[in-house]
C-alpha cells in the first residue's frame, strides 16, 4: 500500500511538472510562425538591399548599354530554333579579306566648300638650270587639302535708309511729297541683336549645350562685350515676339494626327512663385510618330499632374505611346500604347541585380523574360522597312505567339516570386501594364517602344547638364518654345541655326496669318531649299 501511495505521488508530481512545461512552452510556441515570418521579412529585404547596391554599382561603374548577346535571344525555344540535325559536324575555316578605299571620298567631303587657293612658284632669278643654266618652264603642280576652319567674326551691319523728295514741288508747291525707302524691320526694335546673331546665341545654347555665361567669355575673348543679361532678354524678347508663333502653329498640326509619343522630365526653375528654388519642376514633350512631317513640341510645366497631358491634348484622338506613368490615364479619348523598351529594362535590371555566379547560371528566370522581350524586338526589326499593313499582318502572325507565351510565363512566375525582388517588379510591371503593352498589335504604324519620344527628349536632358537651371517661369516657358522648334527643324533634316535665321530674317516682316505662317514651317520646299543640312560623307 504504501508503494502505491508514494506511486501516486510521483505520478501526480510528473502530471503537475508537465503542466507547468507546457505552460512555460506555450507562449513559445506562439512566438515560432511570428519569429520566422521576422526571418523571412528580414532575408528578403537583405536580398532587396543587396539588389540594390549591385544595381547601383553596375549605374556606376558598369556599361550602360542593355544589349544582350544574340544567343539569349531565342532562350526560352533555343534547342528548336538553333538544332540543324542534317548538318555536317564543324571543320575549322580560314578567313581573309581586304579593306577597300573608296575613291573620290575626300573629294566628296569637300565638293560644296569654298575654295582658298595659295600657289607657290620660284623667284625668277631661281628659275634657272642648275645643269646648263638655261630657264625653267612649269612642267606640273603638286597639290596639298587642308580643311581651314574660321572660329565665329563679328561684323557692324549698318542698314543706311535714303528718303526722297522732289525738287519742282519743294520750289514751287505747297506741298512736299516725301518717299521713304523701304527697309526690312529689325528682330528687336532699337536692339543690337540681328537675325544671324540671335539664331547663333540660340543655337549654341540649345543646340551645342553652351549656357549664356560661356557665350559672354568667348565674346569677351573675341574683343566683343556682350552680356549675358542682354542675350537673355534678346532670347525672351524674340520668342515672345516670333517665334511663339511658330511653336502655335506646329502645336495645330501635331494635335491633328491620331498617333502621337510622349514623355517628361525634371526641369529646376529659381524663382516661381510661392516654391522653393530647389523644387522641381517637368518639362513635357509630345511629338508625332512614324509618319511624317516630324514634329516635337516641348512644354513647361510646374508639377507632373496628369492635368498637363489632359490640357495640352484638348482636342486630340487616337493613340498616344507613352511609358507606364499613371499621369496620362486620364487623358480622355485616347488610347495608351505602353513601351516594351521599359519593360525590357526592369529584366535587365533584375539580371543584373544577381550576383555574378547565379547571373551565368541556367535557367535563370530574368534571363527568360529578357528572352521574351529580345524576341519581340528582332521581329520588328526584321519588320522595320515593311508597310504599316504588311506589319500590322506579320505581327498578328509572329509577335502574337510569342505575347501569348509570355503573358502564360509571367502568370507562372508571379506565384514564386517576391514581390519586391527586382524580378517581381519586373513580372509585376508587365501584368499591370498589359493591356497596353500589346496595344502596338493593334495597328501597324504604332511602335513597340516610346524611345522616339526620349530621343527627342535627350538633347534637352544633355543641356540641362550644362545649363543647370531655369532662372524665371518665363525663361522656362522660351526655352521650351526654342527646344521645340529646333529639335522639330532636326528631325526634318534642318540645320537649326539656319532654320532660325530664316525665321528672324522673315517674322518681322510677316503678317501673322495662318496661311503666310504654315509658309515658314520646316517641312516646306523652300525652306527645305534654303536650311537643309547637306548630305555628307563623314570623313
Amino acid at each position: 500500500m504504501r508503494q502505491c501511495a508514494l506511486l501516486l505521488q510521483q505520478n501526480e508530481l510528473l502530471q503537475q511538472q508537465d503542466k507547468l512545461l507546457r505552460q512555460l512552452i506555450a507562449p513559445l510556441e506562439k512566438q515560432i510562425p511570428i519569429l520566422q515570418n521576422q526571418l523571412a521579412e528580414a532575408l528578403a529585404r537583405i536580398q532587396w538591399l543587396e539588389e540594390q547596391l549591385r544595381l547601383a554599382n553596375q549605374r556606376r561603374f558598369g556599361a550602360s548599354s542593355e544589349r544582350t548577346h544574340e544567343g539569349q535571344m531565342l532562350l526560352f525555344n533555343e534547342v528548336e530554333a538553333e538544332a540543324v540535325p542534317t548538318a555536317p559536324e564543324p571543320t575549322l575555316e580560314t578567313i581573309t579579306y581586304q579593306r577597300r578605299k573608296t575613291k573620290g571620298h575626300r573629294e566628296a567631303i569637300l565638293a560644296d566648300l569654298p575654295e582658298e587657293i595659295i600657289e607657290y612658284r620660284l623667284p625668277e632669278n631661281e628659275q634657272i638650270c642648275s645643269c646648263c643654266h638655261g630657264p625653267l618652264h612649269e612642267m606640273s603642280t603638286e597639290v596639298r587639302r587642308e580643311l581651314k576652319i574660321i572660329p565665329a567674326q563679328f561684323k557692324v551691319v549698318k542698314h543706311v535708309r535714303y528718303v526722297y523728295s522732289c525738287r519742282h514741288c519743294e520750289r514751287g508747291e505747297v506741298t512736299t511729297p516725301v518717299i521713304t525707302a523701304p527697309m526690312p524691320a529689325p528682330v528687336i526694335p532699337g536692339s543690337l541683336a540681328s537675325p544671324s546673331a540671335l539664331a547663333y546665341i540660340m543655337n549654341q545654347k540649345f543646340v551645342e549645350g553652351m549656357p549664356l555665361y560661356r557665350q559672354e567669355q568667348q565674346f569677351a575673348r573675341l574683343g566683343v562685350a556682350l552680356s549675358r543679361q542682354t542675350m537673355a532678354n534678346w532670347i525672351l524678347l524674340s520668342t515672345d515676339r516670333h517665334l511663339e508663333l511658330i511653336y502655335s502653329r506646329l502645336r495645330h498640326y501635331l494635335l491633328a494626327r491620331d498617333i502621337l509619343h510622349a514623355d517628361e522630365t525634371t526641369v529646376q526653375v529659381l524663382r516661381e512663385p510661392g516654391r522653393a528654388a530647389e523644387t522641381k519642376s517637368f518639362m513635357w514633350l509630345y511629338r508625332t510618330g512614324r509618319e511624317g512631317p516630324p514634329i516635337a513640341i516641348f512644354e513647361y510645366q510646374q508639377t507632373r499632374s496628369g492635368k498637363h497631358p489632359e490640357e495640352f491634348l484638348k482636342g486630340f484622338s487616337g493613340y498616344l505611346q507613352v511609358d507606364g506613368y499613371s499621369g496620362y490615364e486620364g487623358v480622355t479619348g485616347v488610347t495608351l500604347v505602353a513601351c516594351w523598351s521599359h519593360a525590357r529594362r526592369k529584366f535587365d535590371e533584375s539580371l543584373k541585380a544577381l550576383p555574378t555566379s547565379v547571373r551565368n547560371k541556367e535557367p535563370v528566370a530574368a534571363k527568360e523574360g529578357l528572352a521574351f522581350c529580345n524576341e519581340l524586338f528582332a521581329i520588328e526589326q526584321d519588320l522595320k522597312n515593311a508597310s504599316p499593313t504588311a506589319r500590322h499582318a506579320a505581327r498578328l502572325e509572329r509577335s502574337r505567339p510569342v505575347l501569348d507565351a509570355f503573358r502564360t510565363w509571367l502568370e507562372e512566375k508571379s506565384v514564386v516570386t517576391l514581390p519586391k525582388s527586382a524580378l517581381g517588379r519586373a513580372i509585376t510591371y508587365c501584368l499591370n501594364q498589359w493591356d497596353k503593352l500589346i496595344g502596338f498589335l493593334d495597328d501597324g504604324r504604332l511602335e513597340i517602344d516610346n524611345n522616339r519620344s526620349e530621343r527627342s527628349i535627350k538633347p534637352f536632358v544633355i543641356g540641362r547638364k550644362n545649363w543647370l537651371f531655369a532662372n524665371t517661369p518665363q525663361g522656362a516657358r522660351a526655352s521650351a518654345m526654342i527646344y521645340s522648334i529646333v529639335e522639330t527643324a532636326k528631325e526634318n533634316n534642318l540645320n537649326p541655326a539656319s532654320y532660325l535665321a530664316y525665321l528672324f530674317e522673315r517674322l518681322p516682316n510677316t503678317y501673322a496669318t495662318e496661311a503666310a505662317l504654315d509658309e515658314l514651317l520646316p517641312w516646306l520646299p523652300a525652306v527645305q531649299a534654303a536650311c537643309r543640312v547637306p548630305q555628307l560623307p563623314f570623313y
